[in-house]
């Protein structure tokens, strides 16, 4: 009877556990979610919400943007000039209750000329405030 219960309470916690993991995970995924229709819409003010004050974001092609300022301005510009984006969400996990990491493919498709260019994209989000906001980027070419 004891090894029962004790089996019971431990799938209990465990279910417990893991709705709980799942709940920060949905938000992380639907800030990025947020993330790219602020890119794909130009939505400066979505963008400034989304981002920390310090954000930093390496892009693909080596550049850094640090400050919210520089990486909403280029994002702005990026999206300008690139074809559609395509962010999807692979695995967030969580370092710490108030820190995450997601990774996701990121698709750019061909656009003027460009042919379609498939990267990763790594963020880190910390909850600020209660909320999850993103803190870093970093955009990768796969190697060949």
């Amino acid at each position: 009877m004891r090894r029962a219960l004790r089996s019971l309470a431990f799938i209990t916690v465990s279910a417990l556990v893991s709705a709980q993991q799942k709940q920060p995970e949905a938000a992380v995924r639907h800030v990025i979610a947020e993330y790219a229709d602020a890119r794909k819409h130009s939505d400066v003010r979505a963008l400034n919400d989304l981002l920390t004050a310090d954000v930093d974001q390496l892009v693909s092609s080596g550049t850094w943007r640090r400050g919210r300022e520089e990486a909403v301005r280029g994002m702005l510009a990026s999206s300008k000039t690139e074809g559609d984006r395509t962010i999807t969400v692979e695995t967030v996990r969580f370092p710490s209750p108030d820190v995450a990491i997601a990774d996701a493919r990121y698709e750019l498709a061909a656009s003027g000329g460009a042919a379609a260019r498939k990267m990763w994209s790594t963020f880190v989000l910390v909850k600020q405030d209660g909320r999850w906001r993103i803190s870093a980027i970093r955009n990768m070419l796969p190697a060949r």
